[in-house]
C-alpha cells in the first residue's frame, strides 16, 4: 500500500498558546482513526532540503521511503511492526520506567472544549500507527517537546483525558504543512498535536496521570 501525501484530514496542528481553559477545540472526531502520513508533520526529506524550506512534496511515499530515509533535524526515529519493538525503542531514549498512552477520542463527537491543562511530562517518544496494510508505527523522539494532559469537555457531555504533544524545535517539520495548517515556518513556534486513538505516547515515571488514562494496543 501508498500513502497518499495529498490527503490531509483537517487541522490537527494547532499552536502551544491555544492550550489554556476555555479554549473551543473542534475536528477532533479524526483522532480516532488512522491519520495520513502527512498530519503528522515529518516527511522522508533529505535536512538541506528542510534548512532551505524549498520543500517539493511527492504525491506518494512508500513504507520503505518513510522508514528508510534519514531522521528529520531534532528528531530520532524508529518503524515499529510489533509492541515490543515499539516498547524496546522508547526504552533506548526514556529508560525502564515508562508508561504508554493512547487517546480516547469518540468518532461521532467533533466539538470540544479545554477544561485544564497541566504538564506532565518534559520528553517523550510518539508512535503513529501508518495506513499501510501491515501494522507499522511510526516511532519519533524529537528534542524540546512537552507533554500535557489536557481533559477535555464533548458538547454531549462525554469528558476525555487527551495527551498533548508540543514540539519547540520545529525546524525539522514540513514547511508546507506548517504553512498551510498555521502560517507559521519552521523553528520559530512551539506545535502541538494531540494523540489519537491509533497513536501511542511512551512517557517517563512518574507523570500525572489520571484512572482513565488507556494503555496502548496494537
Amino acid at each position: 500500500m501508498i500513502f497518499n501525501g495529498a490527503d490531509i484530514e483537517g487541522k490537527l496542528l494547532f499552536l502551544e498558546n491555544d492550550l489554556y481553559p476555555g479554549k473551543k477545540m473542534s475536528g477532533l472526531q479524526k483522532l480516532s482513526n488512522i491519520q495520513p502520513f502527512r498530519t503528522i508533520g515529518w516527511l522522508p526529506i533529505e535536512k538541506a532540503t528542510q534548512q532551505s524550506g524549498n520543500v517539493v512534496e511527492k504525491e506518494s511515499y512508500s513504507l520503505d521511503e518513510i522508514c528508510g530515509g534519514p531522521p528529520a533535524i531534532g528528531e530520532d526515529k524508529f518503524c515499529a511492526t510489533s509492541s515490543e519493538s515499539m516498547k524496546e525503542f522508547a526504552i533506548s531514549k526514556l529508560g525502564t520506567k515508562i508508561k504508554s498512552y493512547s487517546g480516547y477520542f469518540a468518532k461521532n463527537q467533533d466539538q470540544y472544549v479545554v477544561e485544564e491543562v497541566r504538564k506532565i511530562a518534559d520528553k517523550g517518544v510518539m508512535c503513529h500507527r501508518m495506513n499501510f496494510e501491515k501494522v507499522v508505527f511510526y516511532c519519533h523522539q524529537v528534542n524540546a517537546s512537552t507533554t500535557y494532559m489536557v481533559p477535555l469537555l464533548a458538547s454531549d457531555g462525554t469528558k476525555v483525558n487527551a495527551l498533548a504533544a508540543c514540539h519547540h524545535d520545529t525546524r525539522g517539520m514540513n514547511p508546507n504543512l506548517l504553512d498551510e495548517v498555521l502560517k507559521v515556518k519552521p523553528g520559530t513556534i512551539p506545535v502541538c498535536h494531540f494523540v489519537g486513538n491509533k497513536a501511542v505516547a511512551w512517557l517517563p515515571i512518574p507523570v500525572a496521570s489520571e484512572s482513565g488514562d488507556r494503555p496502548c494496543a496494537i
